[in-house]
């Protein structure tokens, strides 16, 4: 079992910046690739950015990779996404996920393991 929190969320003006964190626990050592997801009000989750931990590579959906960066801490088994210049079209609530399967990609199915989510709304 892999448990996930995720910290840093909280309201922002548009412009504004964010760290969210994911602090993994328990098997960690099973996971291969750790990802944020974002949920919009009345939308679908939706894919934002990913990393695999084997080969140290960061994949991204649909956030914009000029705005976030995804990292991660392998020492404290914590992921991390950095949120510059905030649009209030980023407002959702943001999901940390972890996989052990050796592919992943954008699909949730490929993520066994989910945080609780953490809201960020961006709001003037």
């Amino acid at each position: 079992q892999v448990y996930l929190v995720e910290s840093g969320g909280g309201q922002v003006n548009p412009g504004g910046s964010l760290r969210l964190s994911c602090a993994a626990s328990g098997r960690t050592k099973d996971v291969s690739a750790m990802a944020w997801f974002r949920q919009a009000p009345e939308k679908q989750r939706e894919f934002g950015a990913g990393i695999i931990k084997r080969l140290d590579t960061t994949y991204y959906g649909n956030l914009e990779n000029d705005r976030f960066t995804v990292s991660m801490d392998n020492a404290k088994n914590t992921l991390y996404l950095q949120m510059n210049n905030l649009h209030l079209g980023d407002t959702a609530a943001y999901y940390c996920a972890a996989a052990t399967r050796l592919q992943v990609g954008a699909s949730e199915d490929d993520y066994e393991y989910w945080g609780q989510g953490t809201q960020v709304t961006v709001s003037s």
